[in-house]
C-alpha cells in the first residue's frame, strides 16, 4: 500500500496466492469511506480470485489492485492518469508476482497507460497483442452458468420463455441482458442509473428499481452489480428459483449459502459463474487465440455440472462443493494449503 507520489491517492495491491502461478486481479478505481475499507476490499477480492483461478484450472493465483478515488469529488483526467502511473509503479515493484487488468472503474485504455510503467499487465487491446475487453467473455460465461443452472433446476437449459431479472447494467450486466434477450427470455432489468432505462426499451424488457428487482418473481435472478447483495434480510424476500450472475462476493456471509439451500434456491457460486474474463485473460499466457478462449469459457457450464453433482452427492451446498474443487487443485500444486479453504461450516478461511 502506497500513497502515490504523483496523485497523492492510495494505491493498494493484495496478493493472496501464487501457488499456481502469478496472481492476477483487476485494478479497481473506487471511492471508499476510508483506507481500511479499501484494504478490506482488496483482500477479500484477491481471495475470490484465487478461488476463481483454481476452479477454472488456469495457471494463475489470486490478487487484486485498488486505487482509492477521492470521496464525493470527481477525479480530473490529469490526476486520474497520475494515479494510474502511481499504481503501475506499485505493480512493477512486485517483480511479476502480481499481474493487473481492468476492473470496476478502469478500462483497457487505462491498462495501456499502466503498461507504460510495467509489463505486468493483461487485457490490453488486441492491437497491442492482448485479449482486449474481457467483459464479452465474462458475459458469455454467465450465460453458460445460467443455462447449466436451468438445466439442473428445470431439466432444460433453454432460456426461451424463462423469466430472468438482471440487476446491474454495467459492461458485463448489459451484455448478459442482451444475450438473455436474444435467447428468448422474458426480461426484467434494473440499475441505480435511471439512464439505463434506454436499454429496457431496446430489448423490450421491463424496468425495475434495484430494491424491487431483488424481490422479482422470476426463474433466475442475475446479480451483476457490486457484492454483498445476499444477506439474511434479502434472502428472506427472494422469489426466484436460481441465482447466477457476474457480481463478485454476492454472499454477505458464507453461511448465506445454507439459507439459500433451505429455501430451495439454487445459487451458482459467483467465482465460477463470473470466471469467463479470467479464463479469457489466461489465454494470453501462451499467445491469445479467441476461439480457444471462447471454448474454455463455455466449459464453465461443465464445471458447474460437476459442482452441482458433487453437492447433491455429499448433501452440501454448491459453495462448499466449489471450494472443495478449488482446495483440491491448490493442494495438487502446493502440497499443502494454508488450512483448508473449507471450514466446518463451509466458511472460507
Amino acid at each position: 500500500m502506497r500513497r502515490g507520489k504523483r496523485s497523492g491517492l492510495y494505491t493498494i495491491v493484495a496478493v493472496h496466492s501464487t501457488a499456481r502461478g502469478p496472481s492476477l486481479g483487476g485494478c479497481r478505481l473506487w471511492a471508499y469511506d476510508d483506507a481500511r475499507a479499501a484494504v478490506r476490499d482488496a483482500l477479500r477480492l484477491s481471495r475470490a480470485m484465487t478461488l476463481k483461478a483454481a476452479v477454472a484450472n488456469v495457471p494463475l493465483g489470486g490478487g487484486k489492485g485498488v486505487i482509492m478515488a477521492p470521496a464525493n469529488a470527481p477525479l480530473p483526467p490529469r490526476r486520474r492518469r497520475a494515479a494510474l502511473l502511481d499504481f503501475a509503479d506499485l505493480v512493477e515493484s512486485l517483480d511479476g508476482r502480481y499481474i493487473t487488468a481492468e476492473d470496476v472503474g478502469t478500462s483497457s485504455r487505462d491498462m495501456s497507460a499502466i503498461a507504460r510503467r510495467t509489463r505486468h499487465v493483461a487485457g490490453l487491446a488486441r492491437s497491442r497483442g492482448g485479449s482486449g475487453d474481457p467483459s464479452p467473455l465474462t458475459a458469455l460465461g454467465v450465460e453458460a452458468a445460467i443455462r447449466a443452472a436451468c438445466e439442473r433446476a428445470f431439466s432444460d437449459g433453454s432460456l426461451r420463455g424463462r423469466s430472468i431479472c438482471v440487476l446491474g447494467l454495467g459492461h458485463v450486466g448489459a451484455r448478459v441482458a442482451r444475450r438473455c434477450a436474444r435467447a428468448g427470455a422474458q426480461l426484467i432489468i434494473s440499475d441505480v442509473d435511471e439512464g439505463k432505462r434506454a436499454l429496457a426499451e431496446e430489448l423490450g424488457a421491463a424496468w425495475s428499481s434495484p430494491r424491487n428487482a431483488v424481490e422479482a418473481d422470476v426463474d433466475v435472478l442475475v446479480p451483476c452489480a457490486l457484492g454483498g447483495l445476499l444477506d439474511d434480510q434479502s434472502v428472506a424476500r427472494l422469489r426466484c428459483r436460481i441465482i447466477a450472475g457476474a457480481a463478485n462476493n454476492q454472499l454477505a456471509d458464507d453461511l448465506i449459502a445454507e439459507r439459500l439451500q433451505e429455501r430451495e434456491i439454487l445459487w451458482t457460486p459467483d467465482f465460477v459463474a463470473n470466471s469467463g474474463g479470467l479464463i479469457n485473460i489466461a489465454e494470453e499466457v501462451n499467445g491469445y487465440h479467441a476461439a480457444a478462449a471462447r471454448r474454455r469459457v463455455l466449459g464453465i457450464g461443465d464445471t458447474l455440472r460437476e459442482i452441482f453433482d458433487r453437492a447433491e452427492a455429499d448433501g452440501t451446498t454448491p459453495l462448499v462443493a466449489a471450494l472443495e474443487v478449488a482446495d483440491r487443485r491448490l493442494r495438487s500444486v502446493d502440497g499443502r494449503a494454508a488450512g483448508s479453504l473449507v471450514g466446518a461450516a463451509g466458511a472460507r478461511l
